[in-house]
């Protein structure tokens, strides 16, 4: 017989977080248990290189709320946590990060405010425990991209969220390649409020994003809303191209008024110009058409390798459910 929904599902991507999990889930059962009569936690290992695979099937050994997914390699964050949205079978889904930055406690808010009739709840941070190097670039990020987008994205949410049944069903029928998970629920555009929450610091460990993470996800993040970044560039083209129009009628009149310039460092400046702007307009282009590349091969978003906790049936029609759900949403 298959088993009633939780109430509330609790996705967490993990990498490199075996130090944190067990105070994670002690913090979740606590909080989770005092809030509602049914839930479940869901622990997707995305290729973690620590021991956190061990721990996430131990903690499902030990607890039938616990149900662990394993990823046959690392896919990246957004794609974990697809993996386990796909999942999950609660009435609502709770996505947050593993490091207890953003505290369990904070769904007790979540659930609050999405019970007054919102399908998305966001979680935004009064103070983020970040350098200030790091916390600067993350404004400029954001400054950009509203500009570029026009899509006010706070620049303090982070990804503990909530979201119900229809806007998990919505974000699952969402088939592209290169995701990230607060950008498509801002795209969804259902019924959403925000509530504020203490960011902490990490529990344990470090971030595992790189410099050049930071920036391969920032620009993950201008080409899945807009192809506002080609108009500039054909904006950016007839303004040079108009520029150098009249700077030509200028050096004409100058010959014919008054003397020729000597020596060619003007050409060699307009050179560099002209020679940089077509190599970041062909590279931007590339950047777009390998999206579309990677896009059109429609390969799998992850891969599962293993699957632990949780009654089996239950288990396949929920992912059978879900699946079809997409094919009837595509």
């Amino acid at each position: 017989m298959r088993t009633e929904p939780a109430e509330i599902s609790v996705v967490v991507p993990v990498y490199n977080c075996d130090d944190c999990l067990r105070a994670l889930h002690a913090r979740l059962a606590a909080t989770l248990g005092d809030l509602v009569d049914t839930w479940e936690l869901v622990l997707v290992d995305d290729g973690s290189p620590d021991g956190s695979w061990a721990t996430c099937r131990e903690l499902a050994a030990e607890d039938e709320h616990v149900r662990a997914v394993k990823l046959s390699r690392n896919f990246g964050q957004h794609a974990a946590i697809t993996a386990g949205i796909a999942e999950s079978r609660g009435r609502w889904t709770v996505v947050m990060d593993c490091d207890l930055q953003d505290p369990p406690e904070a769904i007790r808010d979540l659930y609050a405010k999405a019970l007054e009739g919102s399908d998305v709840v966001f979680a935004r941070r009064r103070v983020r425990r970040q350098s200030g190097l790091r916390r600067l670039a993350n404004r400029t990020y954001f400054v950009l991209r509203r500009r570029l987008t026009g899509v006010d994205l706070e620049t303090e949410h982070s990804n503990l969220s909530m979201i119900s049944t229809k806007a998990r069903d919505a974000f699952l029928a969402v088939r592209d390649q290169h995701r990230n998970f607060l950008l498509i629920l801002y795209w969804l555009g259902f019924e959403r409020a925000t509530i504020e929450f203490e960011h902490a610091s990490r529990y344990a460990g470090r971030s595992s994003y790189t410099l050049r993470k930071l920036i391969r996800v920032g620009l993950d993040g201008l080409f899945f809303q807009t192809t506002a970044i080609l108009r500039w560039i054909v904006y950016i083209g007839f303004a040079i191209a108009a520029s150098s129009v009249l700077l030509a009628a200028y050096y004409v009149w100058q010959y014919f008024a008054k003397a020729t310039y000597p020596g060619w460092t003007s050409l060699a400046i307009l050179i560099l110009l002209i020679g940089g702007f077509i190599i970041i307009a062909v590279g931007v282009t590339g950047l777009y058409l390998g999206k579309v590349f990677e896009q059109v091969k429609d390969r799998p978003l992850y891969l599962v390798d293993e699957r632990i906790g949780g009654e089996a049936v239950d288990r396949e029609l929920r992912i059978a459910e879900s699946e079809q759900r997409v094919r009837e949403r595509a």
